[in-house]
């Protein structure tokens, strides 16, 4: 068995643990369990598509209105302790009492302000687009961003599995108040971080992570599944471009450091002055342009020289972070349709992410598809495959 598939076999079996033990905290609440509800307000089928019209999903039209709601509700931190998380449910405005539901999971966002429940960005809008077919669609902030409590731990797989099928459970709740059924077949994509948390949620889903909600479709875009054999190789060979490869990193950095003992002292990694207001930086209340206003234009200028010799070749606790993240695609059989979205040009998250990611499930005996989005970047990956994922989501029902 390959370092690979022995790692993603111990990810797969503590996220195992972790979501099918019990649904309940540490304080016999129970996970998933809707604190509070915040009528976001709607749109009718016209206006949503005036809407789309004004961004980069022009051309799409909405077969329903919508109505958006931000909730609250109970889940876990990385540790196992109860906690809350926020997230945005949509429902589409239908006379039928059984709906579908996708679940979207969203990108990098360093600020919980800029999250779907909170601002009216092109997450939101996603989700909106999503709704518009006729499905109910949620989309967590994850832990620490939106009104959630603490920080935000980034790119840690086990806690994006976790709100976001506590943010399903809550969703059924929801909508069960408004007399309407959730089909127990979750489509699940997601973008860039979502990506790779949608294969993860996936994974959880078709392992039992919930006694009502089963997998019904994956169809992540741009995920970042592969961060040792894809991502780190890209950021030195120059597929990444270097400014987004600083902001990645260091996040990842900062962030992770609150979970594993990466560092003791900022200047262990980062060079100064800015190892003195790294940590503020990533605060999740700074925005991404005052981050990015901040820091250097390449990891070089940001991090020591033992710090990129350790990313260049990761042992140790920083390869055990990096293992933790990765595995998302190996060892597992998803038992529906995967197709996994990218662009040929990306330059934040390499095209061979989404290649080692159908390499790994294709070994496992799962038919995954790349579906290649063309010569377009990140964000156009994005806006190109989303209206295929809703249309492919439609014919999957």
């Amino acid at each position: 068995m390959t370092k690979r598939r022995i790692l993603a076999a111990t990810l797969g079996a503590a996220l195992a643990v972790t979501l099918v033990a019990t649904p309940a905290s540490a304080t016999g609440h129970s996970r998933g369990e809707l604190l509070s509800t915040v009528d976001l307000g709607g749109l009718t089928a016209e206006e949503l598509t005036g809407k789309l019209a004004k961004g980069p999903l022009a051309g799409q039209r909405a077969e329903h209105g919508v109505d958006s709601y931000r909730v609250t509700y109970r889940t876990i931190d990385p540790h196992g302790k109860a906690t809350t998380a926020s997230g945005l449910v949509v429902l589409p405005r239908t006379t039928q009492r059984r709906l579908d539901v996708v679940s979207y999971l969203h990108g990098t966002r360093a600020s919980r302000h800029d999250v779907a429940s909170v601002q009216d960005n092109l997450d939101r809008t996603s989700a909106l687009l999503l709704a518009a077919a006729g499905d109910v669609v949620t989309a967590p902030d994850y832990l620490g961003l939106g009104t959630g409590p603490g920080k935000h731990p980034y790119m840690h797989t086990a806690s994006e599995t976790t709100a976001s099928v506590d943010l399903l459970r809550a969703a059924r709740e929801l909508t069960r108040r408004k007399g309407v059924w959730l089909d127990p077949r979750v489509r699940v994509t997601g973008f860039s971080q979502g990506g790779k948390a949608a294969m993860a949620v996936g994974r959880a889903l078709r392992s039992g992570a919930d006694r009502h909600f089963r997998l019904g479709a994956l169809a992540p875009i741009a995920g970042p599944y592969d961060i040792e054999h894809a991502e780190l190789p890209g950021i030195f060979d120059g597929r990444v471009n270097p400014r987004s490869a600083m902001f990645y990193l260091a996040y990842y950095t900062v962030s992770m450091n609150r979970l594993y003992p990466i560092y003791r002292d900022p200047a262990e990694v980062f060079r100064e002055p800015y190892a003195a207001v790294v940590e503020k930086l990533f605060d999740n209340e700074t925005s991404e342009r005052q981050i990015m206003e901040a820091l250097p234009a390449t990891p070089a200028e940001l991090f020591t020289e033992s710090f990129m010799a350790r990313l260049r070749a990761p042992s140790g606790v920083l390869l055990r972070v990096i293992r933790d993240t990765d595995g998302t695609c190996a060892d597992w059989r998803p038992g529906v349709p995967v197709l996994l979205f990218a662009g040929r040009n990306d330059t934040d998250v390499p095209f061979a992410n989404a290649e080692n990611c159908a390499a790994d499930l294709r070994s496992s005996g799962a038919p995954a598809r790349v579906m290649d989005a063309g010569a377009v970047d990140h964000f156009g990956s994005w806006f190109r495959s989303l209206p295929k994922v809703r249309d492919w989501f439609a014919h999957a029902r």
